[in-house]
């Protein structure tokens, strides 16, 4: 059913359905679908279909109740208090009028401060410690229940056991501990990629990997996964504990509990406000996910005088950020082919604002995961960025449409017509083609911008050179001559030559970055530079055996097979004796055939921003390589800023300190120094 075209009470029903089988999700099974915005979209919606008819209002609508209760798999438990779920604000406006109602409440003009901790996005869970020893572990639950999860939350590293007691202190007789268990980021990825490889179904997003952790019936599976966590205050508590949460903090770490260093106390909600701002502009730059920042009333005798409110505390709220999911309409699923051949599903959508940007096409991975959202063509669908930068869709937002059926990977290319092939093992359909115009055209693009970085023949200057029939390979491009670039709209005399310059300059790229142009499956710029460091010359890597290959580090069984195959081919071969013969460096300069002797190091860098020509992960690791630390705070220790497109607030820190600011540039000069 089209929200478009249902009745009020219509579309109502469906939300409900859709909000509790999400409730059940993410409160009964620990397996959420949905990031929290995408469900937050679905919740204020009926919320304000709710508001809008009143009459329609049942006491079982999902709008009147907290959450919903637990898995019957585990051990249910009562918490010692209730964990309450926190209002939302998304404006400085609405952080004000909270600030306000809460000087009312109080009725006196006694100051105000506030804690404010980045709104870790994990699985809250409770610790129970009697005269400083854990006795149990609870998930959230519906709030006034959880699960008995003991066993797993043992297996964390960051949850003491026992509590330290500094200067021989007597431990509460009964402490009830509140955090929020994650996944990190840089752990995410490692950990699907080894569900995919023991033929798992792997997770959709950090959180649900991290309360899926939390529920193995085995905890050495727990223990496996590189889960930590964040303690954020206390439930039931003593004397001995402060009576703020600032100080409470400090003297949790006091005593073994891993907090959030970046929690800080403001005394203003206008400073509230403006920190609010940044952290939006800052979450890309930690290793978990955050999907807003908690603000809390410092004092509790403020807390105390302030209660709660249906298990919804007045003395805090989290405030989240514009939403970085919509609903909208799925028109087509269409079929790009990338340069490597790789046939990746786009969906074009209605365009629609998400996180302050207009949408019209979102990634779709590929045709398991399709079927797995049962997504078809047609649906209202809900879109979110992942990462606050690719969209992507989640999921239907209802009922398919009359007539929708399951989309189906075509059989053959819909550029070349070449039947296409899913190898064994692989989730990704490919075009065979190598003469593809589609991967041709893609490897073109590759080659001028991130590979060789070519100023002047940007990806537009490519595809007019393509329909011309100017350039349909690597070689075509140096054999380029002024009189063909005039004759192209957008260039005069300067304008051509600079360009042939900077084609004649790049024959001086070295060797790995080449290497990373070839498109050889699988070998990103750091991998390239890795083979270029081990063998020196092409011709040495393309003589190299599997076991040699896998000598090289980030090189496993797969990847070596890879480079051999491709090194094999007849054509690939030639490519590489015709793109020598037009003076492509294709043997090692001294500084990449030396080992990674720590030329950097004892030097700290800071990554802000986005690259074009590297992935974060890449140029940390490039830098790592010679030694560097690559790390995530700017310092007076810091050796230098490398900034990209649209950095956040480090550049600013960076100047403010005096730390020399490095573009990409800088980057590579420094790499190759």
């Amino acid at each position: 059913m089209s929200s478009r075209t249902a009745t009020p009470a219509k579309r109502i029903a469906e939300l409900r359905k859709l909000v509790e089988h999400h409730n059940y999700r993410y409160h009964v099974l620990d397996d959420p679908e949905l990031s929290d915005a995408a469900y937050d979209a679905l919740y204020d919606e009926l919320k304000a279909l709710e508001e809008a008819h009143p009459e329609l209002v049942t006491p079982d609508s999902p709008t009147q109740r907290v959450g919903a209760p637990p898995a019957a798999g585990f051990t249910k438990v009562e918490h010692l208090s209730p964990m309450g779920s926190l209002e939302k604000v998304t404006t400085a406006e609405q952080l004000e009028k909270w600030a306000e109602d809460v000087r009312k409440r109080l009725g006196t003009d006694e100051p105000v401060a506030y804690v404010l901790e980045p709104k870790v996005d994990g699985s809250a869970v409770s610790l129970v410690y009697e005269s400083g020893v854990l006795t149990r572990g609870a998930t959230r639950g519906d709030g006034l229940r959880g699960e008995d999860v003991t066993a797993n939350l043992r297996t964390l590293e960051p949850v003491p056991l026992r509590m330290l007691t500094p200067d021989g202190e007597r431990p509460p007789a009964t402490l009830e501990v509140r955090g929020e268990v994650f996944f990190p980021l840089s752990g995410f990825e490692r950990f699907n990629e080894a569900q995919i490889a023991a033929g798992k179904k792997p997770a959709p997003n950090p959180r649900n990997a991290a309360a899926g952790s939390l529920r193995q019936l085995n905890p050495a599976i727990t223990a496996e996964r590189p889960l930590s966590i964040y303690v954020y205050g206390v439930g039931v508590r003593d004397a001995t504990v402060p009576g703020t949460q600032w100080e409470t903090l400090a003297w949790l770490r006091e005593r073994g509990f891993r907090t959030n260093p970046l929690a800080e106390r403001l005394e203003t909600i206008q400073e509230v406000a403006e920190a609010c701002a940044a952290w939006e502009a800052r979450r890309g730059e930690l290793d978990y996910e955050i999907d807003g920042v908690v603000i809390k009333v410092d004092s509790f005798a403020q807390q105390e005088a302030l209660g709660s409110l249906h298990n919804r505390p007045r003395f805090a709220r989290a405030y989240k950020w514009a939403p970085t999911a919509a609903t909208t309409r799925l028109l087509k699923i269409h079929v790009r082919v990338g340069r490597t051949g790789v046939l990746n599903p786009l969906a074009e959508l209605e365009p629609v604002q998400v996180g302050g940007v207009t949408v019209t096409s979102a990634t779709l991975h590929n045709e398991d995961d399709i079927r797995r959202k049962d997504i078809r063509e047609g649906d209202l669908v809900i879109v979110q960025r992942a990462g606050d930068v690719i969209p992507q869709v989640v999921g239907p937002a209802g009922e398919h449409e009359p007539g929708a059926r399951p989309w189906r990977m075509p059989k053959r290319c819909p550029l070349c017509k070449t039947e296409i092939v899913r190898p064994e093992g692989e989730v990704m359909h490919r075009c065979p083609n190598r003469a593809c115009p589609s991967r041709g055209l893609e490897t073109l693009y590759h080659w001028v911008g991130p590979a060789l970085d070519i100023e002047g023949v940007g990806a537009e200057t490519v595809k007019k050179l393509w329909d011309e029939g100017l350039v349909r390979s690597l070689p075509d491009l140096y054999r380029l001559t002024k009189e063909q670039l005039l004759e192209l709209d957008g260039f005069a005399e300067i304008s051509a030559t600079r360009a042939l310059e900077s084609i004649e300059r790049s024959k001086e790229q070295p060797f790995s970055r080449v290497l990373f142009g070839l498109n050889i499956p699988k070998v990103g710029w750091v991998l390239a530079r890795n083979l270029a460091q081990h063998f020196g010359t092409v011709d040495a890597l393309a003589a190299a055996g599997l076991e040699e290959l896998q000598e090289v580090e980030g090189f496993g069984p797969d990847r070596a097979d890879l480079v051999a195959e491709w090194f094999a081919d007849e054509e690939n071969r030639a490519l590489v004796e015709e793109l020598r013969a037009l003076g492509i460096q294709m043997a090692s300069a001294e500084w990449e055939r030396r080992p990674a002797d720590g030329a950097l190091g004892g030097q700290q860098y800071v990554l802000t921003g986005t690259l074009e020509g590297f992935t974060r992960e890449e140029a940390k690791a490039a830098l790592e390589a010679l030694g560097a630390k690559v790390t995530g705070s700017v310092s007076k220790r810091t050796t230098g800023v490398v900034v990209g497109e649209s950095p956040g607030s480090k550049a600013q820190k960076a100047a403010e300190l005096g730390v020399p600011v490095l573009t990409e540039d800088d980057l590579r000069k420094l790499l190759a120094s």
